[in-house]
């Protein structure tokens, strides 16, 4: 593979083929902001793309080439695509990582694929509109800067970034790729384990199969080389499901068990077979783990998990939203553990899937968050639902990923507390996650403001660690505490013995480089800064009724100084000193 182009990894690396095309780097661009290009037919013509720009990256970044902040909604991209001669016969299927907003896509001029959501991918089957090995993709895609209801996370709908709000994301953002596969394929396959019974269970989706063919399917599952389970079956079917018992699977040991501290994973190869040949060969993988919540406390693989988390926005200067490259991702993790934090809280990003591969090789758990609008409208409340569970889709198989957060602090649903139309959408949202997924805690709206949630997660900013003691020194002061003002219950809500974890708090702003910010609290000098941040992790740890925390947060991100890491991704202070306060290893 030609490495000089951005991103080129294989961007879905948990279903993996052989026969595929990245499609990143050079596209024609164009900006659209008298909307001409739709009247004008720019989807069969390159005549209006007069600019260059490099995908994955969004103009506003600067590897795009472009570095464009202003407000630019309707943009437009265009590539010539030769194909090669071994697809002939395949089904071609083209595929996008996330566009934000909406897109709309052209091959050869034709219409191929509409969608609307800015952190999920999309697919079309291309084959029927390809015109031999030379071929032109066009998109159009199109944002709403200003648009609150919109589902946009940290994007601000004003011109400069201020507050808690950074430079917005138009566009292409994730990879670009084709992919070959044969008329009969698996299209997906769904991991659910079940940690008590040894079993793996297996949902396949397939490509629908003539009546008259006879298909198998071959499942090979091995363990750090070497075969554990080998499985074929005739399939009869769009959809077959096999649960299988994993041989040698140590019960006491947790040998095999994935966790932060030993993120063992299975590796697993599917086979379809047609008349005695291969027709299509896909590698995965899955780790064996559990997140259930007993008698109060929070539990990993049936055992009581004390959470450490930092809160992660997943922004870099050159690129926002899209990591530079692979090892951008990598080096996150690994700074990430070695300051002795076990998990992220991905915050108001669905992250790469990049991230979530390296996060269950190197052993990283994710709260999944995806991003919230923040006002309130009946045409949010139908993009938000139908992101979601594409979210869900794309993520479900990640062992990685322990908790769903549909809300934060009340975006999108400003007026909970009152709001009976708001309550019932958190609710929807509550129990559609539950109907697609039983195996992860779901957090109603973190932060507050909670009618029915799995954790109550608090978010508070006190730096006072005499403060931060006597409010969490009984379940009753903390359910009363009415951080930022706020109930912890609303609309009837009330505890019913979940796990409080405290998933907010800190956010020290200490300025180590050339980015001036602001944080929730200042420090003046290294020995101030880890003062401070024993005095407000401190009292979670000796806290007798707190399971876990989200420091706030890993890096600072535009004009927010308040990372324990620079933009640049440079410690403030040593790892070292961090790692043994998040740990509570400090000589008191």
């Amino acid at each position: 593979m030609n490495h000089t182009i951005p991103r080129p990894e294989y961007p879905r690396p948990q279903w993996q083929r052989k026969e595929w095309m990245n499609l990143n780097g050079a596209w024609s661009f164009a900006f659209d902001d008298e909307r001409r290009g739709d009247a004008q037919h720019w989807y069969q013509s390159a005549e209006a793309m007069d600019q260059t720009i490099t995908v994955p990256y969004t103009f506003q970044s600067k590897l795009s080439g472009i570095e464009d902040p202003g407000f630019h909604d309707l943009v437009w991209y265009r590539r010539h695509v030769k194909l090669p001669e071994s697809w002939s016969g395949k089904r071609v299927i083209l595929h996008f990582g996330a566009v934000d907003y909406s897109a709309k896509v052209w091959v050869n001029g034709q219409l191929a694929a509409v969608h609307e959501g800015g952190h999920t991918p999309f697919e079309a089957d291309i084959t029927d509109l390809i015109a031999g090995q030379n071929n032109v993709i066009t998109v159009r895609a199109e944002d709403y800067s200003r648009d609150v209801t919109l589902p946009r996370g940290k994007q601000f709908w004003e011109e400069d970034s201020a507050s808690i709000f950074y430079t917005r994301t138009t566009g292409i953002w994730q990879t670009v790729w084709l992919e070959a596969v044969d008329a009969i394929h698996i299209r997906k396959v769904k991991f659910t384990p079940d940690l008590d019974r040894n079993e793996i269970r297996m949902q396949m989706f397939l490509s629908p199969i003539p009546a008259d063919r006879r298909v198998q399917v071959g499942i090979k599952i091995s363990y750090q080389g070497t075969l554990v389970k080998e499985d074929v079956f005739t399939a009869t079917g769009t959809e077959e499901t096999r649960c299988i018992a994993l041989n040698g699977f140590n019960h006491h040991g947790f040998e095999r068990w994935w966790s932060p501290e030993q993120p063992n994973l299975y590796d697993v190869s599917f086979d379809v077979m047609h008349e005695g040949k291969v027709v299509d060969e896909v590698s995965s993988y899955f780790g064996m783990r559990k997140i259930s919540i007993e008698s109060g406390k929070l539990c990993l693989n049936n055992r009581p998990y004390e959470l450490r988390l930092v809160l992660d926005q997943g922004y870099w200067p050159e690129s926002l939203l899209t990591a530079p490259e692979d090892d951008s991702l990598i080096r996150d993790i690994e700074l990430t553990k070695e300051m002795g934090f076990n998990g992220v809280r991905k915050h108001q990003k669905m992250e790469d899937p990049r991230f979530l591969y390296w996060a269950d090789r190197k052993g990283l758990l994710v709260w999944g968050e995806s991003a919230n609008a923040y006002d309130y409208s009946e045409a949010y409340v139908q993009r938000f639902t139908r992101e979601w569970q594409e979210v869900i889709e794309r993520d479900y198989n990640h062992p990685c990923i322990m908790a769903w957060v549909p809300l934060n602090e009340s975006w999108g649903v400003p007026n909970i507390q009152v709001d009976a139309f708001q309550q019932h959408h958190g609710l929807a949202m509550y129990h559609m996650i539950k109907s697609l997924d039983q195996t992860r805690p779901v957090i109603f709206n973190d932060g507050w403001e909670m009618v029915k949630t799995d954790i109550v997660a608090i978010h508070d900013y006190e730096w006072q660690e005499q403060v931060l003691s006597e409010r969490y020194e009984s379940l009753g002061s903390a359910l009363a505490s009415m951080p930022a003002d706020r109930q912890i219950f609303v609309g009837g809500g009330h505890y019913e013995g979940q796990p409080v974890l405290i998933t907010e708090f800190g956010g020290i702003a200490y300025k180590k480089s050339d980015w001036d910010g602001w944080g929730y609290s200042g420090a003046e000098n290294d020995e101030d800064y880890l003062k401070r941040l024993q005095a407000v992790v401190g009292p979670l740890h000796r806290s007798p009724i707190i399971q876990g925390f989200c420091y706030t947060q890993l890096t600072d991100v535009e004009q927010e100084i308040n990372g324990l890491l620079t933009y640049d991704r440079v410690p403030k202070v040593p790892l070292e000193q961090i790692r043994r306060i998040v740990l509570n290893s400090v000589q008191s």
